[in-house]
């Protein structure tokens, strides 16, 4: 173990670290023992001066992989809590986006500001409306059990509809069905918990703390796994074909393979009770060294900066994707395979990564405790089909998944298909764990998990397509950033030629418009007019725009670099 130390607005704090451990335990321990309004806003530097990183971009990692030695000193920098107390609180959301408990807490958690997909879908009643059949013997104004509405819920129905999941909110419906409507109390009671298996090593309960003593307060119980009935988003929409056309042809010209972060945001899916699907408009490639069979991402800079230009245009990470395309050789452009029932989906790696982004963008939620359940983050990977055609498929991983990650209690094996659980040590607990699946003779039956388990019991599925008339946000023309190892550059030359004769169309592009938020040459007021220009089209804004002195000047610049 070692000690790492926090000089912090409530003094010094020291806190012991294992140097193999994931550094979200260590910010787990920190987030007990400061006060502040908003743990998302949490950065650890290593001097005053440094602007420092956020706490939660530290996630995944150990100590020893960042280099930390005992007695190294961050600096934390956090917004205060406010000195006007009001009731009390026992929970708070970490830089991590996990929840933990926070004693004497002085302000109750603001009501979660929900995606604008959730504050819609709450509002609507969810029931599946039928027409009469030819069952009903009734008049035009009755109703019957043939025509009926079905609750969003109803098995059934989404299996002669080929539903594999029930949405997010139809789960919802049905927890709050058994939970709150069957209720006698008049009390109300949160219908979400979030899964939580970590031990509590503060636990004092008669006992000195964990590894030294245990009880049933503090210890997890034992887990059992089964694949999750519901997803958190039903369906990934690309909003063109030239969207992920243009991510896969870095492999048709290279042959390696690359990473993206989907930009987008969530709608109702139509074909889905109470269904919720990804809309993606773009997909930036951050720094990145490509190899034919892997990826391995680089330190991504300017990761805030691409994120505040989505949010003015109302985009957000919602999900990442990857190629895993190998060429089968035949020379008619067909793929390998890879992918399929008999090996794997996502492997166990696949499955930790995904985890773990689901992990750094929580989904909030009036309807949990905590104020947060899961994730909507999506990951999208393409390969092979059956066919030897090249697809996408889309997945996200339970919220059992999530728990076991931030518990660290299962880790990557040598076979894809198969997971790992960890074994215990001093600073982690980790119980009995089963899963549970139903045999070939219709039985329910339970397996120890130990010492590896399928994949498949973490993982969830999702649907996806591309809109049958798109009407995709932003064109995709410009030079894609990041692709200078195989010759693609974005420079001012490339910006002179990209702009040289167009009109104001080009300049809805997403990764030209993350190229020019990093030149810096634009004001507030010309940004504000170039979004606005974007989406709504209106000239005015254009030509506010292009009298504008930042523009004006980048104009020159690009004349003086030819």
């Amino acid at each position: 173990m070692i000690v790492l130390r926090f000089r912090t607005k409530e003094g010094m704090l020291r806190i012991e670290a294992d140097p193999d451990g994931d550094f979200l335990l260590v910010l787990e321990q920190l987030a007990t023992k400061i006060h502040t309004s908003s743990l998302q806003s949490l950065t650890l530097a290593s001097s005053p001066s440094d602007q420092g990183h956020p706490a939660n971009s530290m996630c995944g990692q150990t100590p020893n992989q960042m280099g930390l030695t005992n007695g190294h000193l961050f600096y934390a920098k956090y917004d205060p809590i406010d000195s006007e107390p009001s009731a009390p609180s026992t929970v708070a959301i970490n830089a991590a986006g996990a929840t933990v408990e926070i004693k004497d807490a002085l302000s109750l958690p603001l009501k979660p500001k929900e995606f604008d997909v959730d504050i819609e879908l709450s509002k609507e009643d969810g029931q599946i409306k039928r027409q009469r059949s030819s069952m009903c013997r009734h008049g035009d104004k009755g109703m019957c059990e043939y025509c009926s509405p079905l609750p969003p819920w109803d098995k059934d129905y989404r299996e002669s509809h080929n539903i594999k999941h029930m949405s997010f909110h139809a789960h919802l419906r049905e927890l709050n069905e058994n939970t709150n409507n069957r209720n006698q109390s008049s009390s109300y009671i949160a219908p979400l918990t979030e899964p939580n298996y970590k031990i509590d090593l503060t636990c004092t309960n008669g006992h000195q703390p964990y590894p030294k003593g245990i009880c049933s307060k503090c210890q997890p119980s034992p887990i059992t796994l089964s694949q999750q009935k519901f997803r958190m988003v039903d369906h990934v929409e690309f909003a063109s074909f030239d969207v992920l056309n243009q991510f896969i042809d870095a492999w048709r010209r290279t042959g390696i393979q690359r990473f993206g972060v989907m930009y987008g945001h969530y709608e109702k899916a139509p074909d889905v009770p109470l269904g919720i699907k990804a809309v993606v408009e773009a997909i930036y490639e951050p720094p990145q060294a490509g190899e034919a069979d892997g990826i391995t991402l680089l330190e991504w800079e300017n990761e805030k900066q691409v994120d505040e230009l989505a949010a003015e245009l109302g985009l957000y990470q919602v999900g990442m994707t990857f190629t895993d395309l190998t060429d089968s050789g035949s020379g008619n452009g067909s793929v390998l395979c890879k992918r399929h029932k008999d090996s794997y989906f996502l492997s166990n790696l696949e499955i930790l990564m995904a985890g773990r982004n689901q992990i750094r963008h929580p989904n909030p939620s009036q309807w949990s405790a905590s104020g947060q359940y899961s994730s909507k983050f999506v990951t999208t990977v393409i390969s092979g089909g059956l066919q030897g055609e090249i697809e996408p498929k889309s997945y996200m991983v339970s919220a059992s998944a999530e728990a076991l990650i931030k518990a660290d209690m299962i880790s990557g094996s040598t076979q894809p298909s198969e997971i790992m659980v960890n074994e215990t040590t001093s600073r982690r607990y980790v119980p009995d764990i089963s899963f549970s699946k139903i045999n070939k003779y219709g039985l329910e039956v339970k397996t120890n998990a130990k010492p590896t388990f399928p994949v498949e019991f973490l993982l969830v599925s999702l649907t996806d397509s591309f809109p049958v008339e798109p009407q995709p946000m932003f064109s995709t023309n410009f030079p894609i950033e990041n692709r200078e190892s195989f010759g693609v550059l974005q420079d001012l030359g490339a910006a002179r030629q990209y702009l040289n004769g167009g009109d104001g169309s080009r300049l809805a592009d997403f990764h030209f418009l993350a190229y020019l938020a990093k030149t810096g040459i634009l004001g507030a007021n010309e940004w504000r007019a170039l979004i606005k220009y974007i989406k709504n089209k209106d000239d005015r804004d254009y030509l506010e725009l292009v009298e504008s002195p930042g523009w004006m000047t980048f104009m020159t610049i690009l004349e003086q670099s030819s």
